[in-house]
């Protein structure tokens, strides 16, 4: 899992200043105690569904929130549920379910005023999924494109604020998985193969952490395919950018070693 920004805070002024999420921010255990699904009138339905998230039974709760959408569909409440249901599926860790009610919650109210908050609840649980640079990253960028929708349509919420900076922690990672597959390649001798993600790195990921070290990658595997010339552009590169940078003095010195006529500054 990638380094996380507490969400915290966004969260809870969100629970805080809407009418929808009223709740607070419960705990992510709880008891398994059952509640017989039987009919109740809506409002004790809700109050007991919010009984139960302030307790820290998360997974209950947000089944019955789901009980108040099915048991009154046409009440206001029910509007209520499905964002509480989404959210406590987000506290629960059942972020699969937490997208489907968010996403359900969208498809119904698509201009509800609470429609920002669902957005950023879809791409939070998303974000809370990504895992290490070794594994698949098809939930990253997931998480990518709802991030950058929640960016997108509210530009001036405090949801896109802190969805832009999970974005930047998300394309860093993106660009790890890059670099850790040129590593491979490289490594096999398979140097198109690396320059390939190198280049991948320095195009579209170019503000993230592993920019230097994909340029001086990209300087290394240009002498190992006999192109000094390519070699010392990007070492060139990598020396305005990066002057202080450990992955220049390396350049650097290969320049020097392989290419001693070139000189990379």
């Amino acid at each position: 899992m990638i380094f996380r920004l507490s969400i915290k805070p966004v969260l809870a002024a969100a629970v805080a200043a809407s009418t929808v999420l009223t709740a607070g921010c419960a705990g992510r255990g709880g008891d398994n105690d059952d509640v017989a699904y039987v009919a109740r009138d809506v409002e004790t339905l809700y109050s007991e569904a919010k009984r139960r998230l302030d307790r820290g039974n998360t997974r209950l709760a947000a089944a019955l929130f789901d009980e108040v959408e099915r048991q009154h569909p046409y009440s206001p409440w029910a509007r209520r549920a499905q964002l509480m249901s989404a959210f406590s599926y987000y506290v629960a860790q059942d972020y699969n379910k937490a997208i489907a009610s968010a996403q359900r919650f969208l498809s119904i109210h698509p201009g509800n005023k609470d429609a920002p908050y669902a957005y950023y609840l879809i791409g939070l649980s998303y974000y809370e999924q990504i895992s290490d640079v070794q594994r698949d990253q098809k939930i990253t960028e997931q998480a990518r494109t709802a991030l950058r929708e929640v960016n997108r349509r509210f530009p001036t919420t405090e949801y896109a604020a802190d969805a832009r900076l999970k974005l930047d922690l998300v394309e860093d990672h993106l660009a790890g998985k890059e670099m850790e597959i040129g590593r491979f390649y490289e490594r096999s001798g398979r140097w198109l193969s690396a320059q390939l993600r190198f280049q991948n790195v320095v195009d579209n990921y170019q503000t993230t952490s592993h920019a230097p070290e994909a340029l001086f990658r990209l300087t290394e595997t240009n002498l190992a395919l006999g192109v000094p010339s390519e070699a010392l552009k990007y070492a060139s590169v990598l020396g305005a950018n990066y002057p202080g940078s450990e992955w220049y003095s390396k350049a650097y010195k290969l320049m020097q070693k392989h290419a001693p006529g070139a000189t990379a500054s």
